[in-house]
């Protein structure tokens, strides 16, 4: 076990430098001086704009400036904003908690309807409910988020009225952040009307990021069933008159959730890179519109910085999915 998690981590070194390149090289390509984009309309003295683009280093060729980079990332220096002048870990630090809100409820939504679609489908091979259930399924995998996000908007907020169309909660509530989690805080506050509030604000952008991981379970779900159905353990306990229900929750859905599991983790990646259209689209204020909002004032070391933070957290899900997936079955830990 301890070669196969070696041989792991070797994989995250190489992999980290890989994104810090990229997104170096990325945000340097965009069209657009950081200095202006600073002083806005009222423009700046020639003097003063090469002053402070040397004060921030982007006077350095590029090689001069990547190095820098990479020596402050060895000695745990993400860099400071150009536009707040806080650190980058503080700013993400302090956003992170909407971010994974939104993504545990997306992906809670994504198993409570995923599962039972995917056992459904499975006991119902062949039949209309399960044409019906892989046809939506890829439906949803193959719907683009925005285009989903705004039919959302359109009926449920415009046309009915259900749902607020952005923010986290009704201005009318104000307490102070005791977890950053917004159901929890709302639900702690004692507030009447304030934790529906929020879960009112936090539907839309649930189903939304959570649509394309739901696919992804169900067709998961259906398939690891399917093969579990064809063992001879299932055949074994059906010929020994074991009632249905049992049939499919102990001996044969028990043994279909390792590979659900592993596309559960890996739907990590999905879930943070779809939140970054989600959040712009519902003026969410977490990790996807600060980056969105840092690339739009070329915020150079916030956007290095937070998608290395991003990357890390992606990495280090799926390195724990492949121990985990490596301890429970030994043969993948053997593989060559």
């Amino acid at each position: 076990m301890l070669s196969f998690f070696l041989k792991r981590l070797a994989v995250v070194v190489p992999t980290f430098l890989g994104v810090t390149l990229i997104t170096f090289s990325l945000i340097r390509l965009a069209p657009g001086d950081p200095v202006e984009l600073l002083a806005g309309e009222r423009g700046i003295d020639p003097a003063r704009h090469a002053q402070m683009r040397a004060e921030l280093g982007l006077d350095q060729p590029l090689a001069v400036q990547y190095g820098r980079y990479v020596w402050q990332l060895v000695h745990g220096d993400l860099g400071h904003s150009i536009v707040s002048k806080e650190t980058v870990l503080s700013e993400f630090l302090t956003l992170f908690p909407e971010t994974i809100e939104l993504a545990v409820c997306a992906v809670t939504f994504a198993v409570v309807f995923g599962l039972p679609a995917g056992v459904i489908a499975a006991t119902r091979r062949g039949t209309a409910v399960d044409h019906t259930i892989i046809g939506v399924s890829l439906t949803g995998y193959s719907m683009p988020l925005f285009w989903w996000a705004l039919l959302l908007i359109m009926l449920c907020s415009v046309t009915l009225g259900l749902t607020p169309v952005s923010g986290r909660i009704s201005v009318i509530y104000y307490f102070e952040p005791v977890t950053g989690f917004m159901l929890i805080d709302s639900w702690i506050s004692g507030q009447v009307g304030a934790f529906a509030s929020a879960v009112r604000h936090l539907a839309l952008p649930t189903v939304v990021l959570g649509t394309i991981p739901l696919a992804a379970v169900a067709r998961m779900t259906r398939s690891a069933m399917l093969e579990a159905l064809g063992q001879d353990y299932v055949r074994a306990a059906r010929a020994r008159g074991v009632p249905k229900f049992q049939l499919m929750t102990v001996h044969a859905l028990r043994n279909a959730l390792i590979p659900v599991v592993t596309v559960i983790g890996l739907q990590i990646g999905v879930l943070l890179s779809g939140a970054i259209l989600t959040e712009t689209i519902f003026s969410w204020p977490g990790i996807g519109k600060w980056l969105i909002d840092s690339i739009a004032r070329r915020d150079y070391p916030a956007v290095q910085g937070g998608v290395l933070l991003v990357a890390a957290v992606v990495i280090t899900v799926n390195l724990l999915i492949d121990l985990l997936y490596g301890w429970v079955n030994p043969r993948i830990r053997h593989a060559r």
